[in-house]
């Protein structure tokens, strides 16, 4: 049986954020481990860090192509079984002519399919539904795309209640923090008053700029470090995280890791409210909201820094949503995706 040749096509960048690339990795790695062909088209832009994880797995990273009539084009010229669609941006069109083409075409997506007309589509946001779309649809975090180093560093039970007197607090948001959340939540953080060692993820040097601005208080020290891969292990280490309610969510779910979530772009509030609701994490609310001036702000900060400093007080608390988080995600989300590309691809390669 001839090799099963993959693309994908995602962007990253300091605005657009790394989501979209880091969680097509993660469905990479597991064609890749399945005898798979991938490449990835699209721009990663000043992001060093995504380009080497591309290079260390041997992906090649090509021009992305954007029009729907490009698309089919590239599909042909690389000879592609399946093209993977990760996008807010590509023409909708896109989908429907590759797949009359003759390519398979998965559609990923988060609430919102914009009108694409694909063979199969996957919305890996909790409590996801979306009736009536022409393809097939994955549904939910059992779904979830989880790169090999988060699945490896999977504890085998959740963490248990542990008393610190000064807890380890990990703060990211996204690759990049495109909307700069991070000097807000640290002061935040800060404003608990409650002793911490504060980790800050900066992706951004202005970001970083920003954070070392901030006066910790007594009993607090504030880290800022660039990204990471070894994000996973500082997760792991963490005893509160602090973090966008992206699809970095469902990392923090497999690791059992306990987490505050902020919603920080609009297409992150209905999966941001779902968690919330069902305690997979704790909810600071939206940034702008953190953001804002005068008494709404202050209001809106006080009342996420009450919470912190619950979260912070408490190991129970912290124990109850990290049981709820790593029993809803099992780190094979990736495994049953791929398996319904092998199942829809490979009996028409055996027919045709």
């Amino acid at each position: 049986m001839s090799t099963l040749r993959v693309g994908v096509r995602c962007d990253a960048g300091p605005q657009r954020g790394v989501g979209h690339l880091v969680r097509c990795l993660a469905l990479a790695e597991e064609f890749l481990a399945r005898g798979a062909d991938v490449t990835v088209f699209g721009t990663v832009e000043r992001l060093d860090w995504a380009t080497a994880e591309l290079a260390a797995r041997s992906i090649p990273l090509r021009p992305g192509p954007d029009s729907p009539a490009e698309l089919v084009e590239t599909a042909r010229r690389h000879e592609l079984d399946v093209l993977v669609l990760d996008s807010y941006e590509l023409d909708p069109a896109g989908a429907g002519a590759l797949r009359d083409a003759g390519v398979f075409t998965l559609a990923v997506i988060d609430g919102d399919s914009r009108g694409q007309v694909a063979d199969l589509y996957l919305d890996q946001n909790f409590g996801a539904e979306l009736p009536g779309l022409p393809g097939r649809l994955l549904a939910g975090s059992g779904y979830a795309l989880l790169r090999d180093s988060v699945i490896t560093a999977r504890p085998p039970v959740p963490p248990p209640a542990t008393a610190v007197s000064r807890p380890r607090v990990l703060a990211f948001f996204g690759g990049t923090d495109a909307v700069g959340a991070a000097p807000v939540l640290t002061r935040v953080l800060v404003a608990t008053g409650h002793p911490m060692d504060l980790t800050v993820i900066v992706g951004r040097p202005e970001i970083e700029a920003e954070v070392e601005d901030v006066e910790p208080g007594r009993g607090q020290i504030i880290r800022p470090v660039p990204p990471t891969t070894l994000l996973p292990k500082l997760i792991t280490e963490a005893d509160l995280v602090v973090s966008a309610a992206g699809t970095s969510t469902w990392e923090l779910c497999c690791l059992g890791a306990p987490a505050a979530l902020v919603c920080v772009v609009d297409n992150q509030r209905e999966s941001y409210t779902r968690v919330v609701r069902h305690g997979l994490a704790a909810g600071l609310g939206e940034l702008p909201e953190l953001n804002a001036a005068g008494v709404p702000g202050r209001t809106a900060r006080a009342t996420a820094a009450r919470t912190l400093h619950g979260l912070l007080s408490s190991p129970q608390r912290r124990a109850t949503l990290a049981a709820q988080a790593w029993s809803t995600v099992d780190g094979q989300g990736r495994a049953r995706v791929v398996d319904a590309v092998f199942d829809s691809v490979r009996p028409a390669a055996v027919t045709g």
